[in-house]
């Protein structure tokens, strides 16, 4: 292939006079012997640089740019464990083959998510990802974004993809919102577990790859307007069936095979009889155990995903049952006309598999053995041979694992899929095979290598061809840079009227046998003058050779077509059509139905289907932008820190890392229209006084009224405001060209700095007036509503001082009345005293006899006596003994008290009452020991309740005058 080389020195200018410094001087390719002043560059750039070159984060800025010295690159930052760098548009990934702490962890995560500026931080796979999501915040034209990791088997694109994927769901789910986080981490989660499931069904280990892809997946991370994740849906491409059945040398079944007879409990392997230690044709190499024989995570996964218990079982029983089919063998029949049987030991063997898939033995016994064939209307039913039979089986156990493996598929899309209504954008994650070159190679090899080759198209159409012809027909003077394009390859095997595929797809198409001899030669005779394809005459297994952009793959013709009719008996179908089992009656009903849908149509051949793929999924790529990762293996024995020069360099000339960096350093990477570049920065002059007409150029941008002098107002004032911080020379910053503006990163940074400030000022301007507005409000309505409470509180007053006095007017009225009711009623009632004591008095009850008596001696002189019922006077004695039951403590210190006795200790004594004794009240000095009944008054007006004073009044005056 050929490789250039050269220094960005020249100069590039457009009609209008504008120039931009960029020529490339172009060299041979390594083979060739470069000449003496460019190796003289090369050897002082390594000489003097050697102790720096792991410093180069950008491959760009490597000077001179030759395949030496960008290997020289990757190998010192591979010695110093720095896996990432920049090459222009892409980024180059080396596989260290072994786990990095600390490299892909939720802080990392968080630091290139938060970064202002993409190129500040180290080269990652986090930047690509951030890059990405950040063109789909901001509304670039196209929004949607496609990840494309291309790199051949073992090179790290599935673990770079997960990263993704990884990365996408933690910071996308990342929502302030309360109300939506449950969700977000539902299907975050759910997008997560997608991945064990399909590595676990579709991936396999193979001699270049513990973890090869047996199929391709683009993977749709669906956005809603706010960029949060709301959903994900999965698209496959081919996958590997034949692997089921037919495993290449050293290489080994799908992980779950292995998953599940290395991790199954007792009762599982009962279930799925899978004793301990029990082999199986189909599963080599299951004595070797790697990272993905985790059956745990797989079940996990599906539990997250909403795989019932049930579901899960009839999954594992379907699985089980293939593994059986692959033990059965059959007898070679004695008489042709007779069906061959099944061996002695495998009759067993051929009852499990029927009990697991729950089919009937006997039905399953006929469909391997004898075929239907179809003469008019009457079926005729011919034996098989032993061949036949094991062809049979084989198609058989690839078309249940090919069903399970789409339904699988559907079923997840149905899980994390969103409704189209709630997403608007998306960003694609596509993880295919890599490029694949064996020993043997046959059909698998050829969709997968004819897919990497579509992959490396778009990226030359894209970028390499696409740039250069733009910057032509945009009127900049630009030499071309020399790169490998495949489209020869392309137009050798699916060109039209004649390619390999066409070919391919009229041979199987014919009613008969295939002739590996005879497909050979209408290749050699219709594509023969083809560059791109080759034959070894001398071989006598018939095979060509393809000359693919990443090397010579030679492919072996027999059994090819076979591969590529995919035949499939209807007898197999109505046998899975019989099954018991739940999840292959769902299957093949709906199968059923789609056949029934599709009846009429040809049968649509491997070939025909991948290419109609293949295609669908370059539509989708070439309508988003196109983000590129190229994956790099450092030696192909997959051992750490290994770093193969020979292995490293073929690779990196396959891809056109070289060509790209050339491309990136001369060129422009960006390239937006005058209409979209005046509307998104046209605010950066409008905003200040540069130019007088300013204020009409977002105007002018909607009228479609752009023209150069517009756009170079804007840019003359960013360069003016920025005049002290660039150091290179504006031209070779920014190219206008007829319709659009070609600027680079640099520049574009500049721009969107200037935006920025000007949003940011924007934004505070209308911040501030906002908070003014709202605080005036705030005021006025703080002030109206004191005014409002002001009058409510002076109204609530009055109106309670209204009640107040009423309500005192109206208590002292009836205070008034009432006083005046019991005076005359005291008056009335001391002038009948002697009538009233005269009256009987009712007798007291018991219990307020005893809890009230209280007995009194006498006292030497009279007191004045305040206290409950009434008031006495009584002869003074020098001691006073009382005598009260214990539970009428209470009253005995209450009649002391009112009596204001002095407190003697010890003098007070408990003796028992005597209840019918006693007086209600005394006219005349008693003569002996008083005993005093506390009684209710028989006085119900006069002074019940006397007041604290010196003097005594009413009834006991009385009675004192009377005794005196």
């Amino acid at each position: 292939m050929s490789s250039v080389s050269g220094h960005i020195n020249g100069e590039l200018s457009n009609g209008g006079g504008g120039s931009v410094q960029g020529s490339i001087q172009n060299v041979s390719s390594m083979d060739r012997c470069f000449n003496d002043s460019l190796e003289e560059e090369i050897l002082a750039f390594l000489i003097d640089d050697e102790a720096q070159l792991h410093k180069y984060d950008d491959l760009t800025k490597v000077n001179p740019v030759t395949p030496t010295t960008v290997l020289r690159c990757l190998q010192a930052r591979y010695s110093v464990k720095v896996f990432y760098t920049h090459a222009g548009c892409t980024l180059v990934a080396l596989n260290p083959f072994q786990p990095v702490p600390d490299l892909y962890t939720l802080d990392v995560m968080k630091e290139y998510h938060h970064t202002q500026q993409l190129k500040d931080p180290k080269p990652h796979i986090f930047i690509v990802a951030e890059e990405a999501y950040r063109n789909v915040q901001g509304q670039r034209v196209p929004v949607d974004q496609s990840l494309v990791v291309s790199g051949e088997s073992g090179a790290g694109k599935t673990w770079t993809s997960r990263c993704l994927m990884k990365y996408y769901a933690t910071v996308a789910a990342s929502s302030s919102v309360v109300e939506s986080q449950d969700t977000v981490e539902r299907i975050e989660r759910r997008v997560l577990d997608s991945n064990p499931i399909m590595e676990a069904f579709g991936n396999a280990c193979t001699l270049r790859n513990n973890n090869s892809s047996r199929f391709g997946k683009y993977i749709q991370l669906q956005l809603d307007r706010c960029q949060l994740l709301v959903g994900a849906s999965v698209q496959t491409y081919l996958l590997e069936k034949t692997r089921v059945a037919h495993q290449p040398a050293n290489e080994r079944n799908f992980h779950i095979f292995y998953q599940m007879i290395k991790a199954a409990t007792k009762e599982q392997r009962k279930e799925w009889n899978m004793p301990q230690g029990h082999t199986f044709v189909w599963l080599p190499n299951v004595e070797n155990t790697i990272e993905e024989d985790c059956f745990q995570e797989t079940v996990d996964a599906m539990v997250h995903l909403r795989i019932n218990t049930e579901r899960q079982r009839q999954i594992f029983r379907i699985l089980a049952g293939i593994l059986h089919l692959g033990n059965v063998k059959f007898s070679i029949s004695a008489d042709e006309s007779q069906p061959c049987h099944t061996k002695d030991q495998s009759k067993d063997t051929l009852q499990k598999a029927a009990e697991l898939l729950q089919i009937p033995a006997e039905e399953l016994q006929t469909c391997l053995s004898v075929r239907t064939l179809k003469a008019g209307r009457q079926s005729v039913l011919k034996p098989c041979s032993q061949e036949e039979c094991c062809m049979r089986r084989d198609c058989l156990a690839k078309v249940i694992y090919a069903e399970l493996f789409e339904w699988l598929v559907t079923f997840i899309n149905s899980s994390i899929c969103a409704d189209k209504s709630t997403w608007c954008n998306f960003i694609g994650v596509l993880d295919v095979y890599g490029f694949e070159c064996f020993q043997s190679n046959s059909l698998e090899q050829l969709c997968i290598n004819y897919a990497n080759e579509k992959l490396q198209q778009h990226f030359v159409t894209h970028y390499l061809r696409a740039q250069q012809e733009e910057y032509v027909s945009e009127g900049l003077q630009w030499s071309f840079v020399k790169y490998q394009d495949n489209q020869s390859c392309l137009d050798l095997l699916e060109g039209s009227p004649f390619s390999v595929f066409s070919l391919l797809n009229e041979e199987s198409r014919l009613n008969r046998a295939s002739d590996a001899k005879a497909l050979r030669s209408r290749l050699e005779k219709e594509l023969g003058d083809n560059g791109n394809i080759s034959w070894n005459k001398l071989s006598k297994v018939p095979h060509f050779s393809v000359a693919h952009y990443a090397g010579k793959v030679h492919y072996k013709i027999q059994g090819m077509v076979e591969k590529n009719k995919d035949p499939v008996a209807p007898e197999i179908i109505s046998l899975l059509q019989m099954s018991d089992n739940p999840l292959l009656q769902q299957i093949y009903t709906e199968k059923e139905t789609e056949n029934l849908s599709s009846k009429g149509l040809s049968k649509v051949t491997v070939v025909s289907k991948f290419k109609n793929s293949l295609e669908s999924l370059m539509s989708i790529l070439h309508t988003t932008t196109p983000q590129y990762t190229r994956c790099i293996k450092p030696n192909s024995d997959c051992k750490p820190f290994i770093f193969k020069k020979e292995e490293v360099l073929m690779q990196l000339e396959a891809c056109g890392i070289v060509e790209t960096i050339h491309i990136s350093a001369a060129g422009f990477p960006i390239r937006i229209p005058f209409k979209a570049f005046i509307q998104r920065y046209g605010s950066i002059v409008k905003n200040s006084s540069f130019v007088s007409g300013a204020p009409d150029l977002v105007k002018a941008g909607r009228d479609n009224e752009i023209n150069l002098q517009e756009v170079q107002r804007v840019l003359d004032f960013v360069f003016q405001l920025s005049a002290p911080n660039i150091r290179r020379e504006p031209k070779s910053l920014v190219h206008c060209g007829r319709t659009k503006v070609f600027l680079t990163q640099s520049m574009l940074d500049l721009l969107e700095d200037h935006r920025k400030k000007i949003l940011s000022k924007s934004a505070f301007c209308i911040q501030c007036c906002w908070m003014r507005y709202q605080r005036r409000k705030r005021h006025e309505r703080r002030h109206s509503a004191t005014l409002i409470q002001a009058a409510v509180r002076s109204w609530l007053v009055r109106r309670r001082v209204q009640k107040w006095d009423r309500a005192a007017a109206l208590i002292q009225k009836a205070w008034r009345k009432w006083r005046a009711m019991l005076k005359s009623l005291a008056e009335a009632e001391l002038d009948d005293a002697e009538n009233l004591m005269q009256q009987d008095v009712p007798e007291l009850n018991d219990i307020i006899r005893e809890l009230g008596s209280v007995q009194l001696s006498s006292v030497q002189e009279p007191i004045t006596v305040r206290g409950w019922p009434m008031g006495l006077a009584l002869p003074s004695a020098p001691s006073i003994t009382v005598s009260m039951r214990a539970t009428g403590l209470h009253k005995m210190m209450s009649v002391v008290a009112s009596l204001k006795l002095p407190s003697r200790r010890g003098e007070y004594k408990v003796k028992t009452n005597q209840n019918m004794q006693g007086i209600t009240s005394i006219r005349a000095q008693p003569k002996g020991s008083v005993k005093l009944h506390c009684k209710r008054s028989p006085l119900l007006y006069a002074n019940r309740q006397p007041e604290m004073r010196n003097y005594v009044t009413g009834f006991n005056e009385i009675l004192l005058e009377k005794t005196q």
